[in-house]
């Protein structure tokens, strides 16, 4: 397969530009070309340019609404209620993320709840941003119907990806974001397109039975993680990001890849300013990832930082055509 390389500058120049001509405006586009951008650096390309395409397509038939400008409501001084009016999930966060940060360091923690939006791709984004501004955060975020319960037959919950981050000193930061279900929705749909076999226990055939063929499975459900107890987690996300945001339960959420109809959905971001409870948080978990990296453990989050640095430094290597077909998105036809 051709590929090319592309500067980050370059990387966000043709996000921007495909997504001002399949319908955003300025602001909206900016925001969804960064966010792409900032997981196609960090290695993500899944749901970086990969999946790039969709939010075009989006755009185009209108589950996207590009025009939209989001309503922000501040009930109370540290929580952010914002309604983006099926648009983008990354367009009404932009807007506040600096006012949210503001009112943290004034209140020790702070919310933003957002309903009513298109899927928000990576979640870890939204967290990392305030862990870079050293505070601790929590996100959560749900869309259509993509797994199932132990004992259901059908999808009643979305992959439910939780998201946390908190500051390691410097730049460095602990980021942990996982979805809810064995596997991400995308590497199903890839596996799908692929005609690829997936792993037993990933998911179930339309007919509740359980499946390795991708195809089968996309008829299907996926399965949640460690059963009852990820099925637990995914009904926690589905309370903070559409319970509480008052965006779309995943049960009632439009498809994101057919019709004209926005799922509706919420992001939930709880950020905490661990200054509230004296200093050298980040220097003390700093230590403690390092006596865990001693024994061998992972630390979720650190190789990102490498691989965003030589993304900076050497630029992207991404598939020519699919280049070639998010450019054309720039120039719409006629």
């Amino acid at each position: 397969m051709s590929s090319m390389i592309l500067t980050t500058a370059e990387c966000l120049t043709l996000c921007r530009e495909a997504a001002l001509g399949a319908g955003a405006h300025d602001g909206a586009a900016t925001a969804l070309a960064r966010a792409t951008v900032a997981a196609e650096a960090a290695g993500n390309s899944a749901i970086g340019l990969g999946h790039f395409e969709f939010y075009l397509d989006a755009l185009r038939a209108g589950r996207i609404d590009g025009r939209a400008e989001p309503a922000i409501e501040r009930p109370l001084p540290s929580i952010f209620h914002v309604d983006a009016r099926r648009g983008t999930a990354h367009y009404g966060y932009a807007l506040v993320r600096d006012r949210l940060i503001a009112a943290v360091r004034t209140a020790g923690l702070g919310i933003f709840a957002q309903k009513n939006a298109f899927t928000c791709g990576a979640l870890g984004y939204f967290a990392q941003q305030l862990a870079e501004a050293g505070l601790v955060a929590l996100a959560a975020t749900n869309g259509p119907a993509l797994i199932t319960a132990a004992g259901g037959r059908r999808p009643v919950y979305c992959t439910n990806p939780l998201a946390f981050a908190a500051p390691l000193g410097g730049d460095d930061t602990l980021l942990i974001d996982q979805s809810s279900s064995q596997t991400a929705y995308v590497k199903l749909r890839q596996a799908a397109e692929r005609g690829e076999s997936i792993p037993e226990g990933w998911a179930i055939d339309g007919r509740g039975r359980p499946t390795t063929d991708a195809r089968a499975a996309i008829e299907g459900a996926l399965l949640a993680f460690g059963g009852a107890r990820g099925a637990n987690i995914a009904l926690m996300v589905e309370v903070l990001a559409a319970g509480l945001t008052g965006a779309n339960w995943s049960l009632d959420a439009p498809s994101i890849t057919q019709g004209p109809d926005s799922p509706q959905t919420g992001l939930f971001v709880l950020a905490v300013d661990p200054a509230a409870f004296g200093q050298g948080f980040a220097a003390r978990l700093s230590d403690h990832a390092a006596r865990l990296e001693a024994e061998g453990i992972h630390i979720p989050g650190r190789a990102r930082r490498e691989r965003v640095a030589a993304a900076g430094r050497d630029g992207m290597r991404v598939p020519r055509a699919l280049v070639q077909r998010i450019a054309a998105f720039a120039d719409p036809a006629p």
